[in-house]
């Protein structure tokens, strides 16, 4: 009988080494793992003593163990690609490992990360992100599945595999890696190390924080986690005593699990950016607030398409005009994207621009048209530009290819409004068509786009009938003299969509119709004259008086008398004078020269100029919009002391 020969080092006989046996079934398996990283021979007494409950000089034993790590790999590493934040990467490689690969785990990443191609922060800082030392739970068994590394049977079937209060491992939460240390080129080498390496005992300590490296006989091995560019941080997986020590085949598995680690963090971190541009990107585009003009309340909502694409084309605005009008907008550019904010956020600004230039609502539509032309030949939107007068209660709509409003009366009736549907903005040659109608007080106006009323499984004119429905409804439930709560009706409106019937972006906006009553406002007209600003004080008086505002009268004389004296003085035809009684006392003064005023700080030899300067100082606010017809200058005072 002859004898095989045998190694030195304690290694097995030829004709019963495992990895000449499994070669065939690794080859096989290549095009399902990464590349193998070369692997750094363990200790020979380490492999020696290690306790394993498969005998080494067993074949199939031993191909049972590289089916197992092939497949507990693909186990993790389906766990760790399900987590799309940084968080819940980190988290799956934990819950992956700990404690079938390793008893604990210490995940340490850069600080701050590196995002795409930036140049990194220096220094070279990591920071603990994350140290898990888990039971071993019938969950986490099923979750990957026993296939992963077995193990031996009298740890198999313990409740608690590590007591989480006892025998923790001490760990720095930063560290400073030193170029040209022993960590620094650990990392830059990528390979996993063993603990017990010459490397890791001289880079642990940097990188633990201690002195004396692993504490209490502990195996470990150092993995880094590099991503596309660079190494963003670095893994240690530990085992105790008394679990079998990590084989050459392990440093294969840590690798794989850093390398699909690191990159999915690099993915997160880009993906986390390009969030947070989103974010900003939709929030700069819609207001921040909406104003609080005269005799009108409002109220809006904005829903993105889905939490992971949060910049849509929806845009919703609220223009306080002159007169104590406002203009109410609502949008929809066609597509979700980041382009369709863009375009929307030009097309909005244009619509403020315009709005401040007093123009009908069908031109406004007009020249936002040929914006979307200039933009491209394929940027089309949908928008409905409406004015609200609180003096006449009147409101005047023009339409492009938007869904109707909705006007909800104060007894509970809701319908859909008639106004001429027009083309799309963009098309290009049509003209826009405006519709004035009564707007009651207490009536709701809502406007809305289509993401609200239409969806895979409904029409848009089923869509707007349910939700002239629902209105409806939620006014009945507050009686024939009330009005529903502006917020709680927005709300209520947002719940006709049922589960998974959202596929468009949402905006809404919602404006309830107070308006002024006629024994609010007093109107004249002056001629441009020298007489005009002292027959406007006498006027103003006589309606203080009349209002119980006698206290206001010297304030608002004065002012009066500068404004209108300004007035007069470039006007050509009749100059109007406004005031109006609200929570505050404002005061319009317009007439047909388009020059706005603006203050200046007068010199001691000027006769003039500091008609503005008392305006700045004694009224609340105060300002100027130009017209069509010229411009108006206003000013509030407040009628509370």
């Amino acid at each position: 009988m002859t004898e095989h020969p045998t190694s030195h080092e304690g290694r097995q006989p030829v004709a019963a080494r495992p990895q000449e046996r499994t070669r065939p079934r690794q080859e096989a398996s290549a095009a399902a793992v990464p590349p193998p990283v070369p692997s750094v021979p363990a200790p020979a007494t380490a492999q020696a003593t290690a306790p394993s409950s498969v005998p080494p000089q067993d074949p199939v034993g031993a191909a049972r163990r590289e089916g197992d790590r092939l497949r507990f790999v693909g186990a993790a590493t389906r766990r760790i690609a399900r987590g799309i934040d940084l968080d819940e990467i980190v988290l799956g490689l934990c819950r992956a490992t700990v404690p079938t690969f390793s008893d604990a785990i210490l995940v340490y990443l850069r600080d701050p990360l590196p995002v795409g191609d930036e140049r990194p922060v220096a220094p070279f800082v990591l920071r603990l992100r994350r140290t898990d030392r888990l039971r071993l739970t019938d969950e986490d068994g099923e979750s990957l599945g026993t296939a992963g590394i077995q193990l031996p049977e009298s740890e198999a079937g313990r409740a608690s595999l590590l007591d989480p209060q006892a025998d923790v491992m001490p760990a720095a939460q930063l560290c400073e890696v030193a170029s040209g240390g022993a960590l620094s080129e650990v990392l830059r080498g990528v390979r996993p190390v063993f603990g017990d390496s010459a490397a890791a005992r001289a880079a642990l300590p940097e990188l633990l924080g201690g002195e004396m490296g692993l504490p209490g006989g502990r195996r470990a091995i150092l993995a880094p986690l590099r991503g596309r560019r660079r190494v963003i941080g670095a893994a240690v997986f530990l085992r105790r005593p008394d679990r079998p020590a990590f084989e050459p085949n392990d440093l294969l598995v840590a690798a794989q699990l850093a390398t699909h680690t690191a990159l999915g963090i690099d993915k997160a971190v880009l993906y986390g950016r390009e969030a947070y541009i989103a974010d900003e990107l939709q929030r700069t585009m819609l207001p921040e607030g909406l104003p609080q003009p005269t005799g009108v309340r409002l109220a809006s909502r904005y829903l993105p398409a889905a939490e992971t694409a949060r910049v849509g084309g929806d845009w919703y605005d609220a223009i306080p005009l002159p007169g104590s009008r406002v203009a109410l907008v609502v949008g929809d550019v066609m597509g979700h994207s980041m382009t369709s904010a863009a375009i929307m956020g030009q097309l909005r600004t244009t619509a403020q621009t315009l709005a401040g230039l007093d123009l009908p609502p069908q031109e406004v539509l007009h020249h936002l048209d040929e914006q979307a032309q200039r933009l491209g030949t394929d940027r089309m939107a949908t928008c409905l530009y409406a004015v609200y007068d609180p003096v006449s209660h009147r409101i005047t709509i023009a339409n492009a290819g938007h869904p109707p409003p909705i006007l909800l009366h104060l007894g509970g009736r809701a319908e859909v409004l008639r106004v001429p549907p027009g083309a799309p903005i963009g098309v290009g040659g049509v003209d826009f068509e405006a519709v004035e109608l009564d707007a009651p007080a207490g009536a709701t106006l809502l406007l809305y786009t289509d993401g609200l009323v239409e969806s895979r499984l409904r029409d848009v004119w089923t869509g707007i009938e349910q939700l002239r429905e629902r209105l409806a409804a939620t006014a009945q439930l507050t009686g024939p003299d009330h009005s529903p709560p502006l917020e709680a009706l927005c709300d209520d409106v947002l719940d006709v969509l049922g589960p998974g019937d959202r596929d468009d972006d949402i905006a809404l906006l919602a404006a309830r119709f107070d308006g002024i009553a006629p024994s609010d406002v007093a109107y004249w007209f002056l001629e441009p004259e020298d007489a005009a600003p002292g027959r406007a004080r006498r006027l103003a008086r006589r309606a203080l008086s009349r209002w119980g505002l006698e206290e206001l009268s010297d304030s608002v004389e004065l002012l009066i008398s500068e404004v209108v004296t300004n007035a007069v003085r470039y006007a050509e035809r009749p100059v109007t004078l406004r005031l109006l009684r609200t929570d505050v006392l404002r005061c319009e003064v317009g007439d047909d020269s388009p020059q706005l005023p603006r203050q200046r700080r007068a010199r001691d030899t000027d006769e003039g100029g500091r008609g503005l300067f008392l305006v700045n100082r004694l009224a609340r606010r105060w300002g100027a919009t130009r017209l069509s017809t010229g411009k108006v200058v206003w000013f509030e005072i407040s009628t509370r002391p």
